[in-house]
């Protein structure tokens, strides 16, 4: 048996600063003794609640079943153990696999041969029970192997979920330094929004914020738009159950009411990218979109303002960035009385340039990029 059967023990990545925030999630979703840790949480599932996790978490990145764990000194004991796991029982020749590996604080010091001691290990495995080898794929491969050494105790695991959980598959066309979506989904649960007030972006970009708060409220499954799931790859996976899965979140999903989401941007490229990504989404088509600049809004009244402004790269090119977050401050002070705006600012020496106090403010990264989430009430 590996590891997880053996347990019922999984691994959820999650970006720096939303462990707390998964882990609130993943008790929703049915996991159980949950442990919070640097990236990521340890918890305990039984195999539907991992199908359902996978399907509908909008935070964490990535979810590992463990195969094996064993203390690890050397890249020949690495490679001698992994040929022991009965790998014909997730891959066969027809299937492509990839492999991904860390180490830390270890004697194996390089993640490139140790993730290539697995692979060797894996193709002279299969090589032994079928006579061929299944061909590696980096980029979509059928089975994803993943290594983590860490003070000398290697863990192998399989990837759960087909890759990055962020990509939902409603993202066809970007922009300029675009926002993850498992950072979107973290600031419309933090924002505490759940409909009950409109709903703006004023610089939308590519919309994310826009199509992630659409998915929260109506209640969108993230693999909604179709992935190739890795749980499928696992011995004991049920199709039965995974289509009950499937059949008891997509019922859930409810209609968007007209105007309670809208989104603006004064790119045409940002407004055209916006209509082809959200428009994918159920409901999407009740999104109100429009070339608008933020300043040209007459009132904002009673409404959530959630945002990322333009900074870095997509500001640099044209605008004092202190001088445009005055602006925006000066626009929130006049014409957003009685709202609250959530702004998710890429520097956080920004805030002073705003020139209003936060109401509290919280530090989350963007692909790894430190930037802080503030909430200003407009009274």
């Amino acid at each position: 048996m590996f590891t997880y059967q053996k347990n019922h023990r999984y691994f959820a990545q999650a970006d720096q600063g939303l462990e707390e925030l998964g882990a609130e999630e993943l008790a929703d979703l049915g996991a159980t003794d949950i442990k919070p840790v640097y990236r990521g949480l340890y918890f305990t599932a039984e195999l539907p609640d991992l199908y359902r996790m996978n399907y509908q978490s909008r935070l964490c990145s990535r979810i590992l079943a463990p195969l094996l764990g064993f203390d690890c000194h050397s890249s020949k004991y690495l490679y001698k153990t992994a040929l022991k796991i009965k790998w014909h029982k997730l891959l066969n020749p027809r299937k492509t696999f990839a492999v991904h590996a860390t180490v830390a604080h270890s004697r194996i010091k390089h993640s490139g041969y140790a993730a290539l001691c697995i692979k060797d290990a894996i193709v002279d495995s299969l090589r032994k029970k079928f006579g061929k080898r299944p061909s590696v794929d980096t980029s979509a491969p059928d089975v994803g192997i993943y290594l983590r050494v860490e003070k000398n105790r290697a863990t192998i695991s399989l990837d759960t979920s087909g890759g990055s959980l962020h990509k939902r598959g409603y993202r066809l066309e970007s922009v300029e330094a675009p926002m993850r979506e498992t950072l979107a989904a973290a600031i419309v649960r933090l924002s505490k929004w759940n409909g009950d007030q409109p709903l703006v972006d004023p610089m939308c970009g590519s919309g994310t914020l826009a199509a992630e708060a659409l998915m929260h409220y109506c209640r969108i499954p993230t693999g909604w738009l179709g992935r190739k799931f890795g749980f499928e790859q696992l011995p004991d996976f049920s199709a039965e159950d995974w289509r009950e899965i499937r059949r008891e979140a997509d019922k859930k999903i409810r209609e968007l009411p007209p105007g309670l989401i809208s989104c603006s941007d004064m790119a045409d490229q940002a407004v055209t990218a916006t209509k082809k990504n959200i428009h994918r989404l159920p409901h999407g088509n009740l999104v109100k979109i429009k070339r608008q600049r933020y300043q040209d809004y007459e009132k904002l009244h009673n409404t959530l303002i959630l945002t990322n402004p333009p900074h870095g790269i997509r500001l640099e090119k044209h605008e004092n960035m202190a001088e445009f977050m005055q602006n925006l401050g000066d626009f929130l002070k006049q014409k957003c009385t009685g709202s609250q705006a959530v702004l998710y600012l890429g520097k956080r020496k920004l805030i002073k340039s705003i020139g209003l106090r936060p109401s509290w403010k919280k530090t989350l990264l963007n692909g790894g990029v430190e930037g802080v989430l503030t909430c200003y009430d407009m009274y």
